[in-house]
């Protein structure tokens, strides 16, 4: 299963992903998850307004010709800090010894092709790319021998970007990672990968390779990930969990293009330019 969210005829819509000849295209319209609410409100609403997805005269499309949506709306963000040992030595820090936790706003998500905007209050702001799961059932206290694929609808590609420089001056992470524009999420979900047997990050500026990872290399699993975060924090349908970046984080700067790319699951690309107010 793969699916995207997108506009269409000025309508919020979920689309069916297929490979064609190597390439993702949307193929059929299908139902929104249970946890867009705007969605499910919208159309309830405005039955009269907004057409059925039968009605709709749809032809397959590739995905690079739609214009994508963040491919989750998720209650929350919960991200993951140094979890690769080389990006935690990068840094100069420690290899944590439980996992590091922080979050990210709803609002700070980005589509696939929009624009990451550099705000004034920051001297540098760096690319984290990153494997993300999104969650499928409802998670409270998981034990680390749980099923938990059972809770995990499936993976998409994320891009943590963090104002660096805040990071290291404030107490907590909050407004360095929390920006509006600063999580670009897609440009698909899909079940169809294995991190547990290898998935590799790869983050490119302008084409230049920056970031090489694989999730072999993750410090904490991703079943204990999730035993450690729902022991303390419910993970609802549609939330994300991003897990962590590889070695090879740096700076951006206005009229750059970072892609993130994860073999499966597609390539998140954005633009950079500088904030306006």
């Amino acid at each position: 299963m793969k699916y995207c969210r997108f506009l269409f005829e000025g309508h919020t819509h979920y689309g069916t992903v297929e490979l064609r000849a190597g390439e993702p295209w949307i193929v059929d319209l299908t139902a929104a998850p249970e946890e867009d609410l705007a969605y499910r409100l919208a159309h309830a609403c405005a039955a009269s307004l907004i057409p059925s997805i039968e009605s709709f005269d749809f032809e397959p499309m590739p995905l690079k010709a739609a214009q994508l949506l963040p491919a989750a709306t998720p209650s929350k963000i919960v991200c993951v800090g140094r979890n690769y040992r080389d990006h935690a030595a990068e840094l100069g820090n420690e290899v944590p010894a439980e996992p590091l936790l922080f979050f990210k706003p709803p609002s700070a998500l980005l589509a696939p092709g929009g624009v990451v905007r550099l705000p004034a209050a920051s001297s540098r702001v760096d690319y984290e790319g990153e494997l993300a799961l999104v969650i499928g059932r409802r998670a409270r206290k998981l034990r680390s021998d749980a099923d938990w694929r059972a809770f995990v609808r499936g993976y998409t590609v994320a891009n943590d970007i963090t104002a660096r420089d805040l990071q290291k001056k404030d107490a907590q992470w909050t407004r360095a990672k929390g920006f509006d524009t600063f999580c670009p999420v897609g440009p698909f979900v899909s079940d169809e990968v294995d991190p547990e047997k290898g998935l590799t990050v790869e983050t490119r500026v302008n084409g230049e390779l920056r970031q090489h990872g694989s999730t072999l290399d993750f410090i904490f699993s991703i079943p204990a990930l999730l035993s450690y975060i729902t022991a303390a924090i419910t993970l609802e349908p549609g939330d994300l969990l991003l897990t962590g970046t590889p070695s090879g984080v740096g700076a951006l700067k206005a009229g750059d293009k970072v892609e993130v790319t994860i073999p499966g699951l597609g390539v998140l690309a954005n633009t950079v330019e500088a904030d306006v107010d």
